[in-house]
């Protein structure tokens, strides 16, 4: 072989092996994007479920975040005896490869019952494993005001935790009934 075609040959293998490379690099991303992708899909799936205030469409989303499921499910009981209506619903973002967070903002009666104007966001962080959600949590930005009710309703009503907030968050069967006794609530705490 002479030293030009050996030249041509190095040339060509050189080209042929960083396209291979580039392509076998492009591979995994493309996979992500579709796994991100059905994810994103998954994770808007689970809050259009959680609004639809029916356990029957929840529950099956929830199949293997058997540690989450429980509290997922007592809070949209909560949300529904709170007569939450959604105010504004963003897109579900990827936080991560495995993690999504959805942000809702809602108008609900327990905020209501407090006369401030304000709405609550809350926001689900939906981790994944593979296509699988694994666990789902959730956080709100809540006002003092709300929290300073919560603690007072609890002190002053005590027949509201020991009734129908019995196992609040904590394998109680009534969420619905929870959210309406609270709201109530909260408007004697704010007419005190």
């Amino acid at each position: 072989m002479g030293k030009h075609q050996l030249s041509i040959w190095t040339t060509t293998s050189l080209i042929a092996l960083t396209l291979f490379a580039s392509a076998c690099a492009r591979l995994p991303v493309s996979h992500l994007a579709d796994l991100s992708n059905q994810n994103l899909q998954s994770a808007e799936k689970l809050i259009d479920a959680f609004y639809s205030f029916s356990p029957d469409e929840l529950k099956p989303l929830l199949s293997k975040a058997e540690s989450s499921a429980p509290t997922i499910l007592y809070y949209q009981g909560w949300a529904e005896g709170g007569n939450y209506k959604i105010v504004n619903r963003q897109a579900c973002k990827a936080e991560s490869e495995n993690v999504i967070r959805c942000a809702i903002t809602v108008q609900d009666d327990p905020v209501l019952a407090l006369k401030i104007d304000f709405n609550v966001t809350d926001t689900f962080t939906i981790t994944f494993s593979g296509t699988e959600i694994v666990t789902v949590e959730t956080s709100s930005n809540d006002k003092q005001i709300y929290l300073d009710a919560f603690n007072w309703v609890t002190k002053e009503m005590p027949e509201v935790m020991t009734g129908p907030c019995l196992g609040f968050f904590n394998g109680g069967l009534t969420p619905g009934d929870c959210a309406r006794a609270m709201t109530q609530g909260y408007r004697k705490f704010i007419n005190k």
